[in-house]
Formats: C-alpha cells, structure tokens, sequence
C-alpha cells in the first residue's frame, strides 16, 4: 500500500449501496480507511462541497444526476477540476467512453471488474503502487 495522507478519503458514487459497498470492501483489503458515499450526481457534488476528497470512484448510470453530468458540473470547477474520477459503469460503448475521456475521467473499468483490475487503475491514477 502507497503512503497516503491519512485523511485520504474516497467518494464512492452510485445508484446501489450492494455496489458501493463491494467497493469499498475491495479498496479496505488494500489498505484504504476512509470513504464517503453518494446515491448519484447530486448527492455526490453536496459531499464534495462538504468534504475533503481526494479520489471519486464514479458510476455512469444514476437517477437525478447520472455520471458523465457529474463529471461535466466538477471539470468547470476551479476547486474540483483535477480531482481524479475513475468511472465503474456497465457503458462499453466506445462512443460513451470517448465521451468521458473528453470530459476528463482519469481512468474508466467496465462492470463487471476484477478487483485486481480496479487495484491497477487506482494506482494507475495515483501514481503508485499496491
């Protein structure tokens, strides 16, 4: 595990709590310890605005505010512009992931994943290693 701030602290967004807490679950095996966690978009940018967050692992297809919409309202913003998102979303369509690279997602996992999958784009993202 990579040397981290100890308040490093991820934002896991989706639609289904089973979902985010598998993720959560694979990221605690690798030796992160703080999570935040929203339902979709909207609820996601109210956390952003809360908290301090330093990676959001993002899923595409919510209600109210999907995921590429997220990724649009924090790409414009100063404060969150460069934040790393790394988008888990069952859309393998390459028009939607060119979509998202233009907005500029870091990274992008089609579901279903394998954890070891997961653990290589967040390093990938961070820079590191696990």
């Amino acid at each position: 595990m990579p040397t981290l701030p100890g308040n490093f602290t991820i934002l896991i967004v989706d639609d289904h709590q089973n979902m985010r807490r598998t993720i959560s679950d694979l990221l605690r095996s690798v030796g992160f310890k703080s999570f935040a966690y929203a339902e979709n978009g909207r609820a996601a940018l109210k956390v952003l605005k809360e908290q301090d967050i330093h990676l959001v692992v993002l899923d595409w297809m919510m209600p109210d505010m999907n995921g590429l919409e997220f990724l649009r309202h924090i790409r414009v913003d100063k404060i969150h512009q460069s934040l790393p998102v790394l988008m888990v979303t069952a859309e393998a369509a390459s028009d939607k992931v060119l979509s998202a690279v233009q907005l500029g997602i870091s990274d992008y996992i089609v579901k279903p994943f394998s954890p070891d999958t997961m653990f290589k784009k967040i390093a990938h993202i961070l820079k590191t290693e696990f």
